[in-house]
């Protein structure tokens, strides 16, 4: 029988990765919290409405990436090819955003059917933060503060490189798309394939072109910073001096626009030049357009998402992973004697009485047998610091043996009911 593999681009994540998943993941966590950010979690599927409302449905997601089909009532449902979406219909369903103001943050699966590859799969995982109700060009800057100090915390803030531009007010843009578009059109035989299609869908993304041709020709185009509104001009100046005041390094790049037909005004991404192709690991803007766009009062929003899966590769490019991350132990209770059952039973309640006083620690109690040898070498290869060994002698006198399984301390036998107490010394120290 031919075994069951996992779906192409959907990848398993094992124990020895998901310790580097879990250090990533604090570390996010505390930074978000420090800066006064509540997590909020939705759904994985939503109706494919939403996205085509909020993503715009002439954007490569909506046309070609989606996983869509539909439900056993006929419905059309979406697995989320992005956040900030299913957040933004979460708030407004829940009365988050009236006269409010909301700083939030998620993490979890995303969806996107493309070509596999370095850090970008099919089921690849965001972490994202989204701030409501605020209009100044200083949340916008706050955001890129905390992301900033999280690079720093993880030891990756000189491999990474901020980009920032302002696509300025709808209005502006569309000037702005106008000017590029006549420009474009008169040269469109120099363009590539891919832009020739987005002169007429979706112009803007020409800019994103990797087509070295369309790169050189967009050299003489008009640039979007010249069609700013005196507004969004003044917004993004502030959100320039913000950053130069709190010594965060960035570089204007007049073609960013991202992919998303939300955006607006204020847009960024941090990139490295340490993964390939795949060198975006953040990126998000400003997006007040959106929660009218899906039904809401006009309201100010601007947020981003990281790329788990390329964060991990960059930490692992830089060797910034610890060197002592998490074993899966800490304890580890070796049961070896004669009379298999009371081994057992006394195993199992010296774990449980364990786990109940040193809270915080990992309790591994052996189960499944094997000789003492066998055991010890399971507890060695678990990462335990100490392991806990109940042989016919101890069982007969009512006593642990601590074998110490790191270091040069010698193992001691004590009373069982000192062992609580000298445990709690010993992992102390």
């Amino acid at each position: 029988m031919k075994k069951i593999q996992a779906i192409r681009g959907m990848n398993d994540l094992l124990p020895e990765q998901s310790v580097q998943w879990q250090y990533l993941e604090k570390a996010v966590r505390d930074c978000v919290a420090s800066y006064g950010y509540q997590e909020i979690r939705f759904p994985i599927v939503e109706s494919t409405d939403l996205f085509k409302r909020s993503i715009g449905e002439v954007t490569d997601i909506v046309e070609k990436e989606m996983y869509t089909f539909d439900d056993r009532n006929g419905d059309s449902i979406t697995l989320r090819p992005e956040g900030t979406a299913s957040c933004v219909r979460a708030c407004e369903q829940h009365g988050l955003l009236y006269n409010q103001t909301q700083r939030l943050w998620y993490a979890g699966p995303m969806f996107r059917y493309e070509r596999p590859q370095k850090g970008r799969l099919r089921q690849f995982h965001q972490i994202g933060v989204e701030a409501y109700g605020m209009a100044g060009p200083d949340i916008d800057a706050e955001l890129l503060l905390l992301t900033a100090s999280l690079w720093r915390q993880l030891g990756v803030i000189d491999a990474l490189t901020l980009e920032i531009n302002s696509l300025g007010s709808n209005e502006a843009r569309e000037s702005y798309k106008a000017a590029l578009v006549a420009y474009l059109s008169e040269r469109k035989d120099q363009l590539d394939e891919d832009s020739q299609r987005r002169l007429d869908s979706n112009p803007l993304r020409i800019l994103d072109s990797k087509n070295s041709g369309t790169q050189a020709l967009l050299d003489q185009a008009p640039q979007l910073l010249d069609y700013l509104d005196a507004e969004s001009r003044t917004h993004f100046e502030q959100v320039q001096r913000l950053l130069t005041e709190a010594g965060v390094e960035f570089r204007v790049n007049p073609r960013l626009v991202r992919g998303l037909d939300y955006y607006s005004k204020t847009v960024f991404e941090w990139v490295t030049d340490k993964l390939g192709a795949q060198g975006t690991v953040c990126a998000g803007g400003r997006y007040d357009g959106l929660i009218e766009q899906l039904g809401g009062k006009p309201n100010s929003a601007v947020g981003f998402a990281m790329g788990v899966e390329r964060l991990v590769l960059l930490l692992e490019a830089l060797d910034r992973f610890p060197d002592t991350l998490p074993a899966a132990a800490d304890i580890y209770i070796v049961a070896a004697s004669h009379d298999v059952e009371r081994a057992q039973c006394a195993a199992a309640k010296l774990a449980e009485s364990v786990r109940a006083e040193l809270s915080g620690y990992r309790v591994v109690n052996h189960c499944g047998g094997g000789s003492f040898k066998s055991q010890l070498k399971k507890a060695d290869r678990s990462g335990a610091s100490i392991a806990l060994i109940l042989g016919d002698q101890e069982l007969e006198q009512n006593q642990v043996l601590i074998k110490p399984l790191r270091g040069q301390s010698d193992q001691q036998a004590v009373a069982s009911e000192q062992l609580l107490p000298t445990l709690a010394g010993i992992l102390g120290s």
